[in-house]
């Protein structure tokens, strides 16, 4: 009877070592657990960041180290630059020329917009084709960058005459530039894309922009160019 005893007494000890080993085992995986989440938190967190300030430097936008906690305050202008969605039409010059009222006969007789392309770009000549052949109604007219005409429209949209890194879609009273001139391009012209075009609003504009730019750099290296403007 006194070996059942001691045996029983045995086992309880047992098994309550056992159950203390199991409590001890189930802390330390939770407390591995959280270092984990938190170092991978931390990682996604830091990872956001550099994005986000490399797509700032692509895009020149002013760096949230405004607001955030991260960079000085002193980083950053509260005044700082926000990102044009258009570009504005030009006022009269240095050289007392009024651009908007100089390229007005563009459209006194013909309301329609038009649109500004890199004439010996590959990739732009496909794309005016493909709009071309997208606008049965003839809503939009074309123009080279590089045409004297192009350069005017340029001026009066704000912007120099020999820069050609953005397709520029010109309107009767504004103009649209990058992202935003090839959403405006696609309501123009037949279905889906006007739908299409709605859709890709939801996109927020530096995203756009960011994607825009770095096929624009890099289209003489990707699609190639031609001698001279086939449209």
């Amino acid at each position: 009877m006194e070996q059942e005893v001691k045996c029983i007494k045995t086992k309880l000890a047992v098994g309550s070592c056992a159950t203390k080993k199991i409590k001890l085992y189930k802390k330390h995986n939770i407390v591995l657990v959280y270092f984990y989440v938190r170092s991978y938190t931390k990682y996604l967190h830091n990872l956001s960041d550099n994005l986000f300030v490399s797509m700032s430097l692509q895009l020149q936008l002013p760096l949230r180290g405004c607001v955030g906690r991260r960079v000085k305050p002193t980083t950053c202008s509260p005044r700082a630059r926000r990102v044009k969605t258009l570009a504005t039409l030009s006022q009269p010059q240095s050289d007392g020329v009024n651009w908007v009222e100089a390229t007005s006969s563009f459209f006194e007789q013909d309301k329609r917009p038009i649109m500004l392309f890199d004439g010996v770009c590959n990739l732009c000549n496909g794309g005016v084709k493909f709009v071309r052949d997208n606008d049965r109604n003839k809503t939009i007219r074309y123009e080279a960058l590089q045409s004297e005409a192009g350069k005017m429209l340029l001026r009066r949209s704000g912007r120099a005459p020999d820069d050609i890194s953005s397709v520029v879609l010109v309107e009767n009273n504004r103009s649209y530039i990058k992202s935003e001139a090839v959403l405006k391009i696609m309501e123009y012209i037949d279905l889906p894309f006007p739908q299409l075009a709605f859709l890709l609003h939801f996109m927020p504009l530096f995203v756009r922009d960011f994607v825009y730019d770095n096929v624009a750099n890099n289209r003489y290296t990707v699609f190639g160019r031609s001698e001279s403007c086939e449209i």
